[in-house]
C-alpha cells in the first residue's frame, strides 16, 4: 500500500503499522544493508518551530539511508520571514525534494501542506495537535520492549490536553485489543473531548486520575510528558502547572519490575536524573529508536512515485473552524473543509469539533 503522506497514523491499516515496526526492527538488526537504499534522494526538513530529537532523527536516518537533506529550522532564515504562504513554500519545495518533513506550530498544517506537495509529506508535529513519527517511535520502542501492543496498561502524565505525542499515542494504541489508560493530569490539562471519544469507540476503558502515587502499581507502560510552556499564554498560566508531576525514585517503589518508562523528550523537571539509571527507563533508548522508525518509514514512502496536484475542494459547509490556533485561521486561501459527527462539525484539518 503506497503511503502517500504521513499526517496520522490512523489513516492507515493497522497491517500497515505492523509493517513499518517489522521493517524498522529489521533495520536495527542490519542497518548496513540499508546504507545506500536513498542515494540519490533529497528530504527537506522545513521546521517552523524549534526543535532537536526530531529534526536530528530525520536528518540522520536519511543519511544513513544514503540521502540527503535541505531546508530550515528558522521560518526568519527563509522565504516565510517575507510573507510567503505555506501554499508557495510546499509547492516549490517539493519541486526540489522527494520527500517533505514539516513541524509547524499552526493545528492542521501538515495536512493543509499535504494539498500542495508533489512528494510524500511526513507531520513532524502541528501544534498541539498530532506528531505520528514520535508515536511510530514508542511504537517500535514498545513492540521492542513488550513484545506485543496489545492487553497494555498505559499510563499517560502531565500535560494531556497540549501533548500532541499523548494524543496521537492513544489515538494509536486505541487500535489495539484490550488496551486500557490511566490518565494522570490536573483538571486543566485533561485530555481533549474527541480523543475520549476515540478511546470509547475503539472499546478501550480508561479512568482520569491526579497523582502518579495512585496510578503506578498497575501500569505497564508510563508515558511522561512535560508541561508545554510554548503553548500557554501566560508565563502565570504555565507556573501554575509546573512541577505538579515528578517522577522520582520513591514513586518507583510502587511500580511493576517490568514498568517501561517512555518520555518524547526534552524534558525539564518531570523525571528526576535518579531514575536514569533504573532499568525500567526507556527513554534514550526510545530516542534511538526513532532513527530506525524514521528510516523505514522513509524508505516505504519513497516507494510511492510523485504524483499530479489535485485541486482542493471547499467545505460544504459555509463556516469557518473556530479553533484560532487551526492553519485555516491563518491562511485563509486554505478551503475550509469539515466532516459530521452526529451534531457537530469536525475541522479536517486541526479535528476541532463545533455544533452545526
Amino acid at each position: 500500500m503506497d503511503i502517500d503522506h504521513m499526517i496520522d497514523l490512523d489513516v492507515y491499516p493497522t497491517k500497515v503499522l505492523y509493517d513499518i515496526v517489522g521493517f524498522a526492527d529489521k533495520i536495527y538488526r542490519n542497518p548496513e544493508a540499508y546504507a545506500e537504499a536513498a542515494k540519490g534522494k533529497i528530504m527537506a526538513t522545513l521546521f517552523y518551530e524549534p526543535s532537536t530529537r526530531t529534526q536530528m532523527s530525520f536528518q540522520t536516518a536519511m543519511l544513513r539511508l544514503g540521502g540527503s537533506f535541505i531546508g530550515f529550522d528558522d521560518p526568519q532564515n527563509s522565504s516565510v520571514s517575507k510573507g510567503e504562504s505555506l501554499k508557495d513554500t510546499i509547492r516549490v519545495v517539493s519541486g526540489y525534494t522527494d520527500i517533505i518533513v514539516m513541524r509547524n506550530p499552526m493545528e492542521g498544517a501538515a495536512q493543509a501542506a499535504s494539498l500542495y506537495s508533489k512528494v510524500p509529506t511526513i507531520n513532524a508535529g502541528d501544534g498541539g495537535h498530532l506528531h505520528p513519527t514520535q508515536t511510530l517511535t514508542d511504537v517500535v520502542t514498545l513492540f521492542n520492549k513488550k513484545g506485543r501492543l496489545d492487553h497494555l496498561t498505559i499510563g499517560v502524565c502531565g500535560d494531556l490536553m497540549h501533548g500532541r505525542t499523548v494524543h496521537s499515542l492513544i489515538k494509536t494504541m486505541s487500535r489495539f485489543e484490550k488496551n486500557n489508560f490511566v490518565l494522570i493530569s490536573t483538571p486543566e490539562l485533561g485530555v481533549p473531548q474527541y480523543i475520549k471519544d476515540i478511546m470509547d469507540a475503539g472499546g478501550c476503558s480508561y479512568r482520569e486520575v491526579n497523582t502518579l502515587e495512585e496510578a503506578m502499581p498497575e501500569l505497564d507502560i508510563l508515558y511522561m510528558t512535560r508541561i508545554q510552556r510554548e503553548r500557554f499564554s501566560t508565563d502565570q498560566a504555565y507556573l501554575a502547572q509546573r512541577g505538579v508531576y515528578i517522577l522520582d525514585r520513591k514513586k518507583l517503589r510502587r511500580a511493576k519490575e517490568d514498568l517501561c518508562i517512555l518520555h518524547p523528550l526534552p524534558r525539564v523537571d518531570e523525571i528526576t536524573v535518579e531514575v536514569d539509571d533504573d532499568p525500567r527507563a526507556c527513554y534514550f533508548e526510545q530516542a534511538e529508536c526513532g532513527v530506525f522508525a524514521r528510516m523505514a518509514l522513509i524508505l516505504r514512502m519513497l516507494e510511492t512515485p510523485k504524483r499530479a496536484l489535485k485541486p482542493a475542494r471547499p467545505s460544504t459547509h459555509p463556516v469557518d473552524c473556530a479553533n484560532p490556533r487551526c492553519i485555516t485561521r491563518t491562511e485563509a486561501y486554505i478551503p475550509k473543509s469539515f466532516f459530521e459527527s452526529g451534531d457537530m462539525l469536525v475541522c479536517a484539518y486541526c479535528e476541532n469539533r463545533q455544533l452545526i
